[in-house]
């Protein structure tokens, strides 16, 4: 049975290429630079925008690397309704078919939900431990294939498709990297620390705040200027909405009261 794909967002959002299946009506493989061949994917990040337009919900789930775009209407009534109910921002976990589009002059993909749950951020850590494990070991086949070292014949056609290079490999490696120095090994932070970054995440909302507030996404980026980890802002915006220092006038805004 075909488990569900680990992939990082900077790799899924790059996709242009995608492969049809054996059998007949299935869904069609979406294939990253990194080497993934995505149907089912199973990711984590932090919720940090929710938009509707003309009844298809769209969202934005951020990981360290870049942003999944999480894209559900028509009959999934159900699990559009679930995703209304999550605060914004909030770490979550989602399986979902991978979805790539072709169009004039470029591509889009996204990923059609199929279970979403909140999550905590150890949850989320592990995920990026065990994608960024996952990404190496494609990796290290496609460097493999294009040394001449390999024949596998998905590793030979990513590296065709992509006009992969050592240094195009390399960056990707870099990105992995990255994801992983985010992941929180310190222990928990004392009062006074978190206190500290509250004040500093409350004092960019103030500045950055027009009629709508300013998103959540913006503050995310901001903070993450100063050094500061997403997980950390996600749960500082958390602890302010909670100690009614902010509020959210709409899904993905946040605006001092």
């Amino acid at each position: 049975m075909e488990g569900a794909v680990r992939v990082f967002a900077g790799d899924f959002s790059g996709a242009t290429l995608t492969e049809p299946v054996d059998d007949a009506g299935s869904q069609a493989w979406v294939v990253t630079p990194g080497g993934a061949w995505c149907r089912s994917l199973y990711f984590c990040g932090a919720l940090t925008e929710v938009a509707e337009i003309a009844d298809v919900l769209h969202c934005r789930v951020a990981d360290p690397t870049g942003a999944f775009e999480i894209v559900s209407g028509g009959r999934r009534a159900a699990i559009t309704e679930q995703i209304h109910a999550i605060p914004v921002p909030s770490f979550i976990a989602v399986t979902g078919t991978a979805q790539l589009y072709l169009r004039k002059g470029g591509s889009t993909v996204s990923v059609r939900p199929e279970y979403i749950q909140v999550v905590d951020r150890a949850v989320r850590d592990r995920w990026i431990t065990g994608t960024a494990d996952m990404t190496i070991a494609r990796l290290e086949l496609l460097l493999a294939a294009l040394e001449g070292t390999s024949r596998d014949l998905r590793a030979c056609r990513v590296v065709r498709h992509y006009g992969l290079t050592r240094e195009g490999i390399c960056e990707m490696v870099t990105m992995s990297e990255g994801a992983l120095a985010s992941v929180s090994t310190a222990p928990v932070a004392s009062p006074t620390a978190e206190v500290d970054i509250s004040a500093i995440i409350m004092e960019i909302i103030r500045t950055k705040s027009g009629p709508r507030g300013v998103s959540v996404q913006d503050v995310i980026d901001e903070a993450g200027a100063g050094g500061h980890a997403e997980g950390a802002v996600v749960a500082a915006i958390r602890t302010l909405v909670e100690n009614d220092d902010c509020y959210q006038p709409q899904k993905g805004y946040i605006k001092p009261l």
